[in-house]
């Protein structure tokens, strides 16, 4: 069983694909990670990769689709991070789940933790630090007394039928303010 983070892939070369080729780099990518959990696995089945996900999270292990979700945004504005971890996290959530108990194990539990220091290398981190302003579309404008907030489609739709929301600073209402009207 290997413990040494996968090799990296070379930033420049990272940097200089479309989008295109660095999807097919996160397939290939993928496709090592699983065939390093298969070293403590051989069972394991190969997930299926999509570029689908939205909004703050990178990633995501969907194991009732059968496969690995990755959001296109955030692999195009951290690839070396989704090359170095973020590919490593959800294969040891898809490795972890096809173990023994896996649906009933937590899923940043100490099996997984153990799959990302003992067979990735790495140390298990539960949450990313990239900017998601870009992957997580805020379009509607919301005022308070001391600043601007964004909401969501999904959170809009909760204000719009009563959900009250207030300033974490200021603590006032926040009201909804159409861009047209500023």
């Amino acid at each position: 069983m290997s413990t040494i983070p996968l090799p990296p892939w070379p930033a420049a070369e990272l940097a200089a694909m479309t989008t295109t080729d660095l999807h097919h780099a996160a397939r290939v990518r993928v496709e090592q990670a699983w065939q390093r959990c298969c070293e403590v696995c051989p069972p394991l089945p190969a997930p299926k990769v999509w570029f689908d996900l939205r909004g703050a999270c990178a990633g995501q292990a969907h194991l009732s689709r059968g496969g690995l979700r990755l959001n296109p945004v955030l692999l195009s504005e951290n690839r070396t991070a989704f090359f170095d971890d973020v590919i490593p996290h959800e294969m040891a959530h898809w490795l972890v789940f096809h173990l023994d108990n896996g649906p009933r194990l937590k899923p940043h539990g100490r099996e997984w933790k153990t799959v990302m220091r003992d067979l990735f290398g790495l140390a298990p981190s539960v949450t990313h630090q990239f900017d998601i302003q870009q992957a997580q579309s805020a379009p509607y404008r919301y005022q308070c007394g001391c600043r601007i907030h964004r909401f969501t489609p999904r959170r809009h739709a909760l204000a719009a039928s009563g959900r009250g929301y207030r300033c974490r600073h200021c603590v006032k209402t926040l009201v909804y303010t159409p861009e047209d009207t500023l």
